[in-house]
């Protein structure tokens, strides 16, 4: 099975449910089989390009954080409710990890409203806040890949990792369906997520 992923500036990523396929390479990465350690390193390499994109005042920014916030909090989600438990079943996965994952979206949270406050995008405090986004974000990243994917990617058998990957895009999908990334959603995400947070 092939999954394809939009990568350039469409404001809802979608997988094509009738294996369609339009537009071409840079716009899109074909991502191999369902894995879900695949999937979500797409939307790690896709965040790092909306960055890149948020940070150029010549773009429009209010788009890009729409579609930064949307990936962001979808991601969050189906990676919180479909693959961290999932994870936690398999012992060379380190639970603390898992858990200190779900802190990390938490934190990610709180700097990604932070951000979406600020009215002025031209503004420093914008500037900012994107910035501690940035780092938020990144830090995260850097040590999901380096733990918990690499953790997933040696103990969880290539067929769990597809079943896993699955229902990862399946909730992704219906958060962004839903308008997860509106500051409103994200507003609720920090106010029940706040305790996790040091």
């Amino acid at each position: 099975m092939i999954i394809r992923f939009c990568l350039g500036r469409h404001p809802r990523p979608r997988v094509p449910a009738d294996g369609s396929f339009t537009g071409g390479p840079p716009r899109y990465l074909l991502v191999m089989a369902n894995d879900v350690v695949e999937l979500i390193l797409a939307d790690h390499r896709r965040f790092e390009e909306l960055f890149r994109d948020l940070r150029n005042r010549d773009n429009d920014r209010d788009k890009l954080l729409g579609e930064l916030a949307a990936l962001l909090v979808a991601h969050a989600e189906a990676e919180e409710s479909e693959v961290y438990p999932a994870l936690k079943r398999f012992r060379k996965v380190d639970d603390e990890e898992v858990d200190h994952g779900a802190e990390e979206h938490a934190e990610g949270h709180q700097a990604l409203l932070a951000l979406m406050e600020v009215d002025d995008s031209a503004s420093q405090e914008w500037e900012d806040k994107l910035e501690e986004l940035v780092q938020a974000l990144n830090h995260h990243v850097d040590e999901e890949e380096r733990t918990i994917l690499n953790d997933a990617r040696e103990a969880v058998p290539e067929q769990r990792r597809a079943e896993l990957g699955a229902e990862f895009v399946r909730v992704r999908q219906e958060r962004l369906d839903a308008g997860c990334g509106s500051i409103e959603h994200v507003r609720e995400l920090v106010k029940a997520t706040g305790h996790r947070v040091d």
